[in-house]
């Protein structure tokens, strides 16, 4: 449920550590089920820059709408496009294909901060 290669954080995203010091984002599965079906997600720009714990997008279920927060600091330098047609992704496949964006990270000593997965599960009880 919780795959233990990624790193979490309190937001409920998660984050792969990827090669170049780039890291892809997206939101936990538990946080997927918590807004029950989305319909709409507004992604950040490439090229824009977020800050650990700043607002990057806006996420809209049939629950509610919710900011979404980075886990870390850095230049988005991709994103998933496909979620604009097709934001139920993130229900359907939050660790794969409903991937958010890819970050270039500023500091990775902001890394020593997310939680490993026991930990997440730990939070979410």
């Amino acid at each position: 449920m919780y795959p233990t290669q990624l790193k979490y954080s309190t937001e409920h995203n998660w984050l792969k550590i990827e090669e170049d010091n780039r890291a892809k984002i997206g939101i936990t599965h538990y946080y997927q089920e918590q807004l029950r079906k989305i319909v709409f997600i507004e992604l950040p720009k490439a090229g824009a820059v977020v800050c650990r714990d700043g607002v990057f997008g806006v996420i809209e279920s049939s629950k509610a709408t919710s900011d979404l927060y980075s886990p870390v600091s850095g230049t988005v330098i991709k994103v998933n496009n496909l979620l604009k047609s097709k934001p139920g992704l993130i229900n359907s496949d939050p660790y794969g294909k409903g991937w958010i964006f890819v970050i270039e990270l500023d500091n990775t000593d902001e890394l020593e901060s997310l939680l490993s997965a026991d930990e997440y599960v730990d939070l979410i009880k």
